[in-house]
């Protein structure tokens, strides 16, 4: 038995107990265009080329130029009188861009911006905003290319290898790839058993509120990714950035301006962490908190979101990426020249202040003597000076807070007696913040040398007894409370395995005989647990859907009947 709608159809005989159909579907299907998950090609650099020329004309018009960059609310620009100058790290006298630190006030305008901007935000069609965000990845690709490279290499004292992967590469992947994983989530749609009668589906909705995005001066991609992730999902956005990379984001807002992002979806706050962290968590506002920087200031946070909690009209996401105590294990079958070229890179490329660098390594007795000779021969090459330099291997580190906690480490080095600086250990801020790549040997595992993030060029390391390998072993996750990168060089195939086990919980990015850097977007997502960070895998498919609230939708196209059940009348 059938039961038949006027305008036809057919619904099988089990669901006699509802009427006919006559209404159909009012939910959108999300129908996006197919394109590719690949990585953005880094250039080669070579003299005579194409991207050399204009990396060259655009480093000389950046350093020739102080930039004025405002506060930017939705379409207004303000500047305070708290005016502040981001300098080049490797020549500190020279500023590239005067800026302004919003107050209080400024801070609560912007949170009424982004989270009235949100709504009318939220229901752009996620096509449409897909649109922008890979038009703003080929202008970034393309036109402002040596520009955002220019601004990352005066502004953080980055080589032109080392910005090309980060403001360019990297963040036009993340730009691009994060599209893609996007379109991927909205292919899976609920069971509908029979559509004809009802059917589900899930929508991707933006956070009532606003995400507050909080980036650091170490990658110039991430400060892009923290912001505008959460904006692509529907979100209205305060976007802190560092103080020492506010050349190279401001490129960015430019960009995601340009491209079509409309005025409040994202606001650019330059400000004092307290007054940006104490304003933002007294809103009730409050959705979200994207963090990459310290332990103690996500701890800050965190806490006063927990003091907080009672006056929000969500529960605040947290996501936060804080460093770590990087590490390189060395397996006594190990390649000796892999172990030393990949450490060098790791622990010295952008001075030791990746996210991911080493800064420790544990050694057998039994081949120090050749990584000894090969990490202080390999490392007396390095040439470190200005980054215009195109043969400079490092540079500068960020700023003096910086130079001076690096140079306490080094200091400490020098005055114990468990310590031996075996090369490097210089350090001169007269002119840039200057710290030559240091080597200390340490005779005491868990000296806080070991232990505790320098976040600099100072790669301290442990020589372990072949026979003491199973207990130096356990020291990797036992003397500290990071858990980001590490690394284990082993040609043993048998010690391999052992080590993916052993050292499951010790880094959310974990490389064999491959150095502790290097993530790319799409290919290693990257995070790390314990104080390492909440280990959201920014890069990866699941990031994007940390800063959506979904929803379920049912619907039903014909009338209910009967409020009884079949076997209540038998």
């Amino acid at each position: 038995m059938f039961a038949v709608c006027k305008s036809g159809g057919l619904l099988a005989s089990s669901i006699q107990r509802y009427g006919v159909r006559c209404i159909s579907s009012v939910v959108p299907e999300v129908k996006l265009p197919e394109y590719p998950l690949v990585n953005e090609p880094v250039l080669a650099y070579k003299k005579g080329s194409k991207e050399r020329k204009e990396l060259e004309a655009a480093l000389k018009k950046t350093a020739s130029t102080l930039e004025d960059v405002p506060i930017i609310i939705g379409s207004e620009e303000f500047r305070t009188n708290n005016v502040r100058h981001q300098v080049m790290p490797h020549n500190h006298s020279k500023q590239i861009a005067k800026f302004y630190w919003a107050d209080k006030k400024l801070v609560e305008k912007a949170i009424k911006t982004a989270t009235e901007t949100q709504v009318k935000w939220d229901r752009t069609p996620i096509s449409e905003r897909i649109k922008i965000w890979q038009k703003a990845a080929d202008l970034m690709a393309g036109p402002y290319r040596a520009e955002l490279n220019a601004a990352t290499m005066l502004g953080q004292a980055k080589t032109v290898i080392q910005a090309e992967i980060d403001s360019a590469a990297e963040l036009i992947d993340f730009i691009r790839m994060n599209t893609v994983y996007l379109k991927e989530a909205t292919k899976y749609q609920p069971i509908s058993e029979n559509s004809k009668v009802t059917k589900n589906s899930l929508r991707f909705r933006g956070i009532d509120g606003f995400i507050a995005a909080v980036s650091p001066f170490n990658f110039t991609a991430i400060g892009g990714n923290l912001a505008y992730t959460p904006a692509l999902m529907g979100n209205g956005v305060l976007w802190k950035p560092s103080d020492t990379a506010l050349l190279s984001n401001y490129v960015i807002f430019k960009i995601m301006r340009e491209a079509g992002v409309p005025p409040g979806v994202v606001n650019f706050i330059p400000t004092d962490g307290p007054v940006f962290g104490d304003t933002i968590t007294a809103s009730p506002h409050l959705a979200g908190i994207n963090f990459t920087g310290s332990v103690p200031t996500f701890n800050r946070l965190w806490r006063q979101v927990g003091e907080n909690i009672n006056i929000y009209n969500n529960f605040p996401r947290l996501i936060g990426e804080c460093g770590g105590k990087n590490y390189h294990f060395v397996h006594p079958s190990a390649d000796v020249q892999s172990v030393v070229n990949g450490t060098i890179r790791s622990s010295f490329e952008f001075c030791g202040q990746k996210c991911s660098a080493c800064s420790r390594m544990y050694v057998p007795e039994s081949l120090w003597p050749q990584v000894k000779e090969g990490l202080i021969k390999t490392r007396d090459t390095l040439k470190i000076g200005d980054v215009t330099d195109f043969s400079t291997f490092t540079s500068a580190v960020i700023d003096d807070k910086a130079f001076n906690r690096i140079k306490s480490y080094i200091d400490h080095a020098k005055s114990s007696k468990n310590l031996e600086i075996i090369a490097g250990g210089k350090c001169d801020d007269s002119k840039g913040y200057f710290i030559e790549p240091t080597i200390v040997q340490s005779n005491d595992p868990k000296d806080k040398i070991m232990t505790e993030e320098i976040f600099g060029p100072v790669l301290s390391i442990y020589v372990y007894k072949d026979k003491d390998l199973d207990q130096t072993m356990k020291l990797v996750g036992n003397s500290t409370r990071f858990a980001l990168t590490g690394a284990v060089f082993s040609k043993d195939e048998a010690f391999l395995k052992r080590a993916l086990e052993e050292f499951k919980l010790t880094a959310g990015n974990f490389y064999l005989n491959d150095k502790s850097t290097g993530s790319v977007v799409g290919q290693q997502p990257f995070g790390g647990g314990r104080m390492s960070g909440t280990n959201d895998k920014a890069g990866g498919p699941h990031y994007v859907l940390r800063w959506s609230t979904p929803q379920s939708i049912k619907e039903t196209f014909v009338p209910l009947n009967e409020v009884d059940y079949q076997y209540m009348r038998e």
